[in-house]
């Protein structure tokens, strides 16, 4: 394996860093009582990625089990325990825990205990994200027919 074709070939560097402080109001508050920190959208990062930090409340539960055809999902937790499916078995992640899950692989996550967990999600390549996020706490007042367009629209399969 070697290095990438280099994307940025003018001069000696540029002034172009973002910088997101801890304080940072999130973007995203659920119904459940957490909320979600857009840190590097696909639309910040070119499409090379997109990171997310999950906070979640206690007993919030959480996506059943599913794939991505393509994006892979990566998931590092930063405090609590987040119970993660890696298709075989379920999982108590805690802090410095980490999973990948390459496209196509059968995962899930929930939040089952009585404290809040927090973690790092990681999709590669970058996919739009955020729409998924704000809208997937709806999606079950919604016809069958815009549900499946929704999920499908977001790379998400459902096993169940």
């Amino acid at each position: 394996m070697s290095y990438p074709e280099p994307v940025y070939t003018d001069g000696a560097g540029e002034i172009s860093a973002t910088y997101r402080p801890a304080d940072t109001v999130p973007n995203l508050l659920t119904r459940s009582g957490g909320n979600t920190h857009y840190l590097a959208t696909a639309e910040a990062t070119h499409g090379e990625f997109g990171l997310y930090r999950i906070n979640m409340a206690p007993r919030a539960g959480g996506p059943a089990e599913h794939f991505h055809r393509s994006i892979s999902e990566s998931f590092f937790i930063l405090g609590g325990t987040v119970r993660i499916y890696d298709g075989e078995r379920w999982v108590d992640a805690t802090e410095g825990d980490f999973l990948y899950v390459p496209q196509g692989g059968l995962h899930a996550f929930r939040n089952d205990s009585d404290e809040p967990a927090s973690m790092l999600l990681l999709f590669t390549p970058g996919a739009p994200r955020e729409e998924y996020f704000e809208k997937v706490g709806q999606v079950s007042d919604w016809p069958e027919k815009e549900r499946a367009e929704f999920f499908f629209k977001h790379d998400t399969y459902w096993t169940g």
